[in-house]
Order: C-alpha cells, then structure tokens, then sequence
C-alpha cells in the first residue's frame, strides 16, 4: 500500500527542493539578445562633433604605425605616408570601414554552442593576462599550467560565459616562448566553446590560425570564424609591429580582431571624457581601416580597453562614472558607423574579493548592459586592475552575468494572460504560492542566485555563517568535481600535440625572445 500520509508528502517535498538546489545545470545560455534600450547620453550632433573631432585627427595630427609592411600596405590604398606617420583621409576610412560586417557568427567546436556577435547580439568572454591568482584556498600566488585548465573548465561549466578565453591566467611554469601554444590548446580542450587566440607576435598569432585550422579545417576558417584576436594600440596614435603583424595574421585567415586603444584616462588621453572618446575612436578607426586593407571584408570589432587614472597616485581605476559615460559614448560611435563592439566588464581594482570589488564590478556591469556591447570581455575573475584573476570572483561574476543576462533579455510576456488570471483567482488577501501558475512557473519566474544568501540572519548562523568568497570556492570544487571533458576528435587532437611538439623544438625555449619571432 503506498503511504500518502502529510508526512510523508511533506519530506518528499523537501527532498525534491533539495535535489533541485543542488542540481548544477552548465548548459550554455545562447548568445544574448539584448532589449534593453541602449543608454544615449549624446544627441546626434554630439555624435557628429566626436566623429569630426577624429577624422581631423588622423587627417592632421596622424597616427604612427610603427611597420613597415603597414606603411607600404596605407601607401598602396592612397593614404599619405610620411616616415611612420599616417595622415588618413575621412573619406577613405569611411569607404574602408563601411566593408567591415555589422554582423557575424562565431562558430564553436560544439556547433550547437555558435553565437553570434553585433546588433543586438552580444556575448560574454571571461578575463584573460593575470600573472597571479587567488587559488581554491584563495591564496595569492603565481599561476601554472594546471590553474589555466582549472579556469578554462570553469569557463566550460558556466552558463553564461560563451568562451574559453585564452591566458585567463599566464602558466608560469612553462618558456614564454612556447606558452602561446600550449595556452591555445588548452582553450581547444578543455572546452567546446569558442575562444581567443594569442596575439603576443605575429608568429605566435601564425601558430594559433594553424591550430585553428588543424582543429577546424583550412577551408572552414577561411569562411567561419571561429576565434578572436586582440591588438591593443599604444596610446595616444601609436600602432607598432608586433600587434599589426599579429591582425595580419588573423585578418588573412578572415579570423575577427578587436581593434583595442588602451586608455588611461588623463594619462595618455586628454583629462576629459568627450575628448578622451575623440582620440580613442580615431584609434579605433585606424586599426579598423587597416584590417579592410589587409583583407576586404573580414570581420573585425571596434575595441578598446578603459580606465581612467587617479590624480592622486596615477593608478589605474574600475567602476568610476566616467568610465560608465564613455561605454556609453563608444556605444553610440560604433553603432554610428555599423560595426560590432568590444567592452571590459566587471573590472575591479580591489586586492582582495571585498565589497570595493562587488561594487566595481556591479556599476561596470550595468553599464555594459546599457550601453548595447556585443563582445562583453573580462567578464569573470577580473582583480586587483586585472593582476590577479580570482576564483572566487570568477564564480559570482559568472552567476552576475546570467543575471545580467536575465535582465537584459526584458520581460517575458508568454504567461501573461494566465498570470493576470490568478489574480482572480486568489483575491484579496490571500498568496499565490499554492496556485497552480506559481507551481507551474517557479523555477523560472525570478531569478534565484545561488552564490547570494538570502536567509534570515538565524538561519545563516546555523548554518556556520558562511561568506560569499567561502561560498564560491565550495561551488568552484564541486564545478570541478563534476566537470566532464568535451573530447576531441582522436585524430585532431593527435594533430595538434604533433604540431605543439614541432614548434616546441623549432622555437628556441629562452627566458626573453624577440617578439617579432
């Protein structure tokens, strides 16, 4: 005879709600489609004035690309060249950026894992280039091979991040020399998702696309993105060798850079927020003409990399107003000109995983969110101005994101009319929690964090008053403990550890190399 007693009723309940709080669900959320509405604080003519503003910079004043092949290739397209400065007609960088696709998809090892990037469309990328870490016991230390894989199967196990990223942390333990490869591989392997690849010379940047292309297939990538690279400009108006040879490398292959100004705000741009913009787009705009030049076509992102620096020690700072101001003016400049977008999230200049850092990270986060970014960078881990990535940060930033997420996704309307309907149905006075809408619909209603406590003070000392920071890393174990490797294909991968090996041998393991190697 089945027992229906209260009882018994009652503690199938409780254990259905336990298995439900300690299921871990890592399927990928697709690709964000953001309806919020962006965040304009220019009005059309300011917009105008910033874009005027940085034509007459690369008009007049001109950028410095440190490269020889460079100046020859801006000689050919008709720019004018004299030494190393490049002085750009505005007519030639509105014909040449005009050819860079407003949109495209990233397609992933797990095809069900593609996403695609501008407009509307943006996704979510984890930190990369910390030479410490604060590990599983939250110690500060310098990070190995072992911790990279550690975040790059982190990154695999969170919904909300669509990529593996690259160096999330730089392994210590291996030459600098061949760090590159073994960094690549590592994003390939321990994840299905897509993924950066390194930039740190233009043969690093060779050896990545041929990775690519033993992973994927030559023709496929000829056609199919399927990772990113990163070139950042020497503010102010200076591109050198060894970043415009590596977008060679990946602009050839049709692979998508983003073109990333490194403001220092009142350093080495204007102590002001509207001219800071005005130099970082011209910026931008160079290196994104450039990779029209290299290739017709090819996907690229306007980036940059944003922070402004305190009067009073000249540090770099996170999460201040004024970096929220310019994700939105940069927002507006890229929609203006119909190209994808590059932004940092989460950032945080905190030494620890304290309230400073929630805060940074929390005002940065919104206002990415509101800005309308489509490549939302550092976007988990992110401490002490990126030295250092966090475990314990990398997980509740995570969990930020899919409620970033959430929120951005806008009010879902599906239910609405059965919603409303219970409302005739309870009355005044009474709850919804029995009601067959709330039975139906409460897993998914609102969204319930899990690295938040939100329990009665009581409850949270019974239950040893446990910290958010102690929180995250319990959860990051238990990620770990049930991570499942996506395997490779046994002949690719094969392929791959055969060319790691060759270059390994071929490319001298000294401390320091020349980075034009």
């Amino acid at each position: 005879m089945t027992d229906l007693s209260p009882q018994r009723r009652r503690g199938g309940g409780r254990s259905a709600r336990r298995a439900l709080r300690t299921a871990i669900d890592v399927t990928m959320l697709p690709g964000l489609r953001n309806a919020l509405p962006h965040t304009e604080v220019m009005d059309g003519a300011q917009v105008e004035r910033i874009d005027a503003a940085s034509m007459d910079i690369l008009e007049n004043v001109g950028v410095l690309f440190r490269d020889p092949i460079a100046l020859e290739d801006w000689r050919k397209a008709g720019a004018k060249v004299d030494g190393e400065m490049v002085y750009l007609d505005r007519g030639l960088v509105r014909d040449l950026i005009a050819t860079i696709p407003a949109q495209f998809t990233y397609h992933a090892r797990d095809p069900l894992k593609n996403v695609a990037l501008g407009g509307r469309q943006s996704i979510f990328v984890p930190m990369t280039g910390a030479p410490y870490l604060r590990d599983l016991e939250d110690r500060r230390r310098g990070p190995t091979l072992d911790d990279l894989a550690m975040f790059h199967k982190l990154s695999h196990m969170a919904p909300a991040l669509h990529s593996s990223a690259h160096h999330i942390v730089e392994p210590m333990d291996h030459p600098i020399s061949h760090r590159h490869l073994r960094i690549t591989y590592s994003s390939m392997k321990h994840s299905d998702k897509t993924f950066m690849g390194m930039t740190t010379s233009p043969k690093n940047a060779e050896d990545v696309m041929d990775m690519c292309a033993i992973l994927f297939g030559e023709e496929f990538i000829e056609t199919h993105p399927v990772t990113t690279g990163n070139c950042n400009g020497n503010s102010p108006l200076v591109w050198d060798e060894t970043m415009l040879g590596a977008m060679r490398a990946f602009c050839r292959r049709n692979q998508p850079v983003l073109c990333s100004p490194f403001v220092l705000g009142g350093a080495n741009t204007p102590a002001s927020v509207p001219a800071t913009v005005a130099q970082l787009n011209a910026e931008a705009l160079s290196a994104l003409a450039y990779t029209q030049v290299i290739r017709c076509g090819c996907p690229a992102i306007y980036g940059h990399y944003l922070s402004t620096v305190s009067m009073k020690s000249g540090a770099p700072m996170a999460g201040t107003p004024e970096i929220s101001l310019m994700n939105f003016m940069i927002g507006q400049m890229a929609r203006y000109y119909g190209v994808p977008w590059r932004t940092s999230n989460t950032l945080g200049g905190a030494k620890t995983f304290d309230a400073q850092a929630g805060y940074e990270s929390a005002a940065t986060l919104s206002a990415v969110l509101h800005s309308g970014a489509n490549y939302i960078w550092h976007s988990a881990g992110w401490n002490e101005a990126g030295m250092h990535c966090s475990v314990a940060k990398f997980i509740v930033d995570a969990e930020q994101c899919a409620m970033g997420y959430r929120m951005a996704e806008g009010p879902k309307w599906g239910d609405f009319d059965e919603a409303v309907a219970a409302v005739s149905d309870i009355g005044p006075g009474g709850h919804y929690l029995g009601h067959d809408h709330t039975q139906a619909n409460f897993q998914d209603a609102f969204f319930m964090p899990e690295m938040f406590d939100n329990n009665s003070i009581e409850q949270w000392v019974a239950e040893g008053s446990v910290e958010i920071t102690e929180r995250a890393l319990t959860h990051a174990r238990k990620l770990l403990s049930e991570y499942q490797e996506p395997k490779l294909d046994e002949a690719r991968d094969e392929a791959l550890r055969d060319y790691i090996a060759r270059r390994e041998r071929e490319i001298p393991a000294a401390a320091e190399l020349n980075q034009t190697y």
